[in-house]
């Protein structure tokens, strides 16, 4: 685990400097304080390289690339519908992987978990274009779609509970939407769905997924997402479909206790 933490800290610290790529190409930019960004160098290219090069070298697969799906600005900072940007964050926090750049029109990090190299991404667009930003960079990286997962929030599952599924359609979800009409259609990428809960009564849906969890349903996203945290790691070190196997497992036995508590 250090030495994961030690090659990923140097990683970032190599981002810090002047990029002077085509402006034609997908502009990579660093954050320079609120509101504020500069160009990334190529070192950041450089970097992208460097994974490139250790995939090839090893006879690893090519790179995994985790999508978390949100709203950007505090205004949307821990409500519902951006469990997908929390999921981002826990993944890259506990593995030590910053998330310090622009990238494609999303908050981008990149690093090794072991000797898997996965990409992390957060879309600026807002929830509804989250595919202007998804579908470039899947682009830019030359991906098949079955090295993507997508992470949402989900009203179909009880609050905190997950679900790994190596493709599915949008079930209205409008972020996905956006993902899969710039996939060309195309829904063959892997999902980590996150349970939220119907919203209760009458409620509008669209107030729901943007307000903020109470107590308890706090604490068990806060639980679900460390759960997440554990799959993946599970999911890189194992393949897709043992992982699946296990954590879906898991997390049925956990849907029949919380199906009837309240969110």
């Amino acid at each position: 685990m250090w030495s994961n933490l030690i090659v990923n800290y140097i990683l970032s610290r190599m981002l810090r400097t002047k990029f002077r790529g085509d402006s034609q190409k997908c502009l990579a930019v660093e954050p320079r304080g609120k509101g504020e960004i500069r160009p990334l160098p190529d070192y950041f290219h450089d970097q992208t390289e460097m994974i490139t090069r250790r995939c090839f070298c090893s006879g690893a697969p090519r790179p995994w690339l985790f999508l978390g799906l949100g709203n950007p600005g505090d205004k949307y900072k821990g409500t519902r519908h951006n469990v997908g940007f929390e999921m981002i964050d826990k993944f890259a926090e506990t593995q030590g992987i910053e998330m310090n750049t622009l990238h494609c029109k999303a908050i981008f990090g990149q690093g090794f978990v072991g000797d898997s190299a996965v990409l992390l991404a957060k879309p600026q667009t807002y929830m509804n274009l989250s595919g202007e930003s998804t579908g470039p960079l899947a682009a830019y990286y030359k991906l098949p779609l079955n090295r993507v997962i997508v992470f949402h929030d989900d009203m179909d599952l009880p609050c905190g509970v997950l679900r790994l599924q190596n493709k599915g359609g949008h079930g209205s979800h409008n972020g996905l939407k956006s993902v899969i009409y710039h996939f060309r259609g195309n829904r063959e990428f892997a999902q980590l769905r996150i349970g939220i809960g119907r919203p209760p009564g009458q409620m509008d849906p669209k107030a729901f997924l943007l307000q903020k969890f109470n107590a308890s349903a706090r604490e068990r996203i806060d639980t679900a997402l460390q759960e997440g945290v554990d799959a993946l790691k599970l999911l890189l070190s194992k393949g897709f479909t043992e992982s699946a196997r296990r954590f879906n497992a898991e997390q049925k036995y956990k849907h029949i206790r919380l199906q009837t508590m309240p969110t």
